[in-house]
């Protein structure tokens, strides 16, 4: 063997092993943090205050969680989170692809026009105020499409798919309608087929958003107990903890939840909310690098 084969050799283990290095240094710093809230969050209450907890619980309790579920307005609250989640992707991923399908038409002569007005609803909105107002004039207030409506479009999404749609032959458009297809047909049987990898990408952020959603619930449903959403729950729940038992629903905790401290609850509620997203990416994960990559929002 060369002098010269030798040195690229070594040259090359060298590489790998700085690399291997690397990525697990990387692991540990994306892992760690997680693994350490997962590990208070299963430690006594008591025992957490004393601090030194990192990788695994010193003294193993399901207490914290037990506190967690045992709050009467926490399964409402999920079934609530659960359907507005479901209903949210699927009404917010049908509305941004059919409206980036017309803006991404280059016969479409108002597309100008309209992807400039909707690109300034990125830059600007109406203030809390006027928007609680607009509400409560289409009757929002108090029901469940409070959850969906308002945010049933976003100029973001729009783009992303518009700008992957960009991307993709035209000349197919093109021999779907020399076959007969009208725009629909197009739409459904050719388009969204292809956008398979932004569409998993988009559903993902809607779905984390509508998840993780609770100020329009404290907002616009805060004293409706059957329109409540889990996160607003959990939210009460670390408030009862913090504060002693003020708010509504609450009294009967107060003794139980004395006896818990707020970092313990804090640490389980974050595992609760995260855990869902957990199962769901993974299913989405080989669609999210392309997505974002080929639907990138182009200048």
């Amino acid at each position: 063997m060369s002098d010269k084969a030798f040195n690229a050799t070594k040259s090359d283990k060298v590489f790998d092993t700085v690399n291997v290095i690397i990525m697990l240094l990387i692991m540990v710093v994306t892992l760690y943090p997680f693994l350490n809230v997962l590990a208070i969050s299963l430690n006594d209450s008591q025992d957490t205050v004393r601090g030194g907890i990192y990788l695994w619980p010193r003294e193993l309790t399901w207490e914290n969680y037990a506190t967690i579920f045992s709050y009467t307005g926490l399964l409402q609250g999920l079934k609530i989170t659960i359907l507005r989640t479901i209903s949210g992707t699927l009404l917010g991923l049908l509305s941004a692809s059919m409206l980036a399908y017309v803006l991404s038409r280059p016969d479409f002569k108002s597309r100008k026009m309209f992807s400039l007005i909707l690109a300034l609803t990125m830059y600007f909105s109406g203030g809390l105020v006027p928007t609680y107002m607009l509400m409560r004039h289409l009757d929002l207030i108090g029901t469940f499409w409070i959850y969906i409506l308002p945010g049933l479009v976003s100029a973001f999404n729009v783009f992303v798919i518009r700008s992957f749609i960009d991307n993709l032959p035209y000349a197919l458009q093109e021999s779907a309608k020399l076959d007969g297809a009208n725009d629909f047909t197009i739409f459904y049987r050719v388009i969204l087929p292809l956008c398979k990898p932004v569409l998993a990408t988009i559903s993902l952020f809607l779905a984390v958003g509508q998840w993780n959603a609770w100020f329009d619930t404290y907002l616009y449903n805060g004293n409706k107990p059957h329109l409540t959403t889990l996160q607003f729950e959990l939210m009460k729940v670390l408030q009862s903890t913090n504060q002693g038992a003020k708010m509504v629903n609450a009294n009967d905790m107060a003794n139980q939840m004395a006896q818990v401290s707020p970092e313990s609850i804090k640490m389980a509620i974050t595992i609760v909310v995260t855990i869902p997203i957990l199962f769901i990416y993974p299913f989405l994960q080989r669609y999210f690098i392309s997505g974002m990559t080929l639907g990138a929002v182009k200048a």
